[in-house]
């Protein structure tokens, strides 16, 4: 297929955590928020002047300082973007709104803030405690963290406009957002898809790591571009799958697994498009900050919601993105170390297989993952997994 227009000039901001999208917004006067978890809902850290960046170490190497200060068996994405702090990637921040979701990213944030890597007058970083269940007690809490450690933070050391109108403005510039990724994401229903999932993913990850005033306009013009794309005469992928797991802050990831064969045709992952793009609707009547905190841990599918109700939903979430999306299979990745996801990567593979009856691939991975000869060869092994399924329901 002819290249995206933009494609090219999105893989480069994504080279660079302070890329030119968040160089000209800081020039502007813009303030950075950086976040590293999405249970803080991302329209409280776009109000006002201010923009939410994703901290990201892309090109990663060495984390031997990192691991210095959080051993060999932490994580090894909160490792990366400590090492990147101490390489003083993280300068152009002018605060960090962490909660209280993952230890191993809270001493990731806390060792930046204790050892002074971000040398900025008025910085300041925040932690807020979240639900780890999706009911109206956790709700109510939920809004009081966001409203004491998120907002009001922001009012009194930037000035930020917290106001319900504020906060109604940054809904309607998220959901812009959210409305045209999920309209470019349809087109990986097609049989033979006008977009990849790799081009999807560099489009979906520049919408957590850019100014949404910046991508806006790409986002446009890349859905009206894709109205006229025409797609290969012969699809590529042998297989169609769901990636679901950990944070995937690195499109490689996709590369890779569609090179050895594998359309990632839908995804539910951290930075992805399921279930962190979908539109957030607002209840009329209700308080705007409840309406928001309720999309987020209504809609959420992260493994910290442990209620028995959130483990089946999430089963089910896949299942019914399997099914619209129309996958051969499904594959499970995780970061090494990652509790939450190590748990449900076990649990929840074997459900989907057992169960559902899904082929199911699940892979713990490094950090940077792209150029992983061994995940390359297990997806190959997986896709041909699946034609060899396919090929026995023909005979029989």
């Amino acid at each position: 297929m002819k290249d995206l227009v933009h494609i090219y000039e999105l893989e480069k901001l994504l080279q660079d955590s302070c890329n030119d999208a968040v160089r000209q917004a800081k020039a502007q006067g813009q303030y950075a928020i950086g976040s590293v978890c999405a249970m803080i809902p991302e329209p409280l850290l776009n109000l006002d002047n201010c923009f939410s960046v994703r901290l990201r170490a892309p090109r990663t190497g060495s984390m031997e300082m990192g691991t210095y200060y959080m051993t060999s068996i932490m994580c090894e994405c909160a490792r990366a973007l400590l090492e990147r702090a101490i390489e003083g990637g993280y300068g152009y921040l002018d605060c960090i709104i962490a909660p209280d979701a993952c230890a191993q990213m809270n001493r990731c944030v806390e060792n930046i803030d204790k050892l002074g890597l971000i040398d900025k007058e008025n910085f300041f970083v925040t932690y807020s405690d979240v639900p780890m269940k999706s009911d109206e007690t956790a709700l109510r809490h939920y809004v009081r963290q966001m409203r004491q450690y998120v907002l009001e933070p922001l009012n009194r050391n930037l000035g930020v406009d917290v106001s319900d109108e504020a906060l109604r403005r940054a809904v309607e510039k998220q959901n812009q957002v959210n409305r045209l990724v999920m309209e470019i994401g349809e087109y990986r229903k097609e049989a033979n898809p006008r977009i990849t999932g790799y081009e999807f993913a560099v489009l979906c990850l520049s919408t957590f790591v850019c100014p949404k005033e910046y991508i806006l306009p790409i986002l446009e013009e890349t859905l009206d571009e894709l109205k006229r794309r025409e797609p290969d005469k012969k699809n590529p992928c042998r297989a169609r799958v769901v990636m679901v797991g950990s944070e995937i802050d690195d499109p490689d990831l996709i590369r890779l697994t569609e090179e050895a064969g594998a359309l990632v045709a839908a995804d539910c992952y951290c930075l992805g498009s399921f279930p962190e793009r979908l539109e957030i609707q607002l209840a009329d009547g209700e308080d705007v900050l409840t309406g928001i905190c309720r999309h987020y841990m209504e809609k959420g599918q992260c493994p910290r919601f442990m209620n028995t109700e959130k483990i089946r939903e999430r089963h089910e979430y896949v299942d019914a993105l399997a099914r619209e999306f129309h996958a051969d299979g499904i594959i499970y990745q995780q970061i090494k170390f990652c509790d939450y996801w190590g748990y449900e990567r076990a649990y929840a593979g074997e459900v989907m297989r057992e169960q559902y009856g899904y082929p199911v691939l699940s892979v713990d991975r490094p950090y940077v993952a792209g150029g992983s000869g061994q995940l390359r060869t297990r997806v190959q092994a997986f896709v041909e997994s699946i034609e060899i399924k396919k090929l026995n329901r023909k005979d029989k």
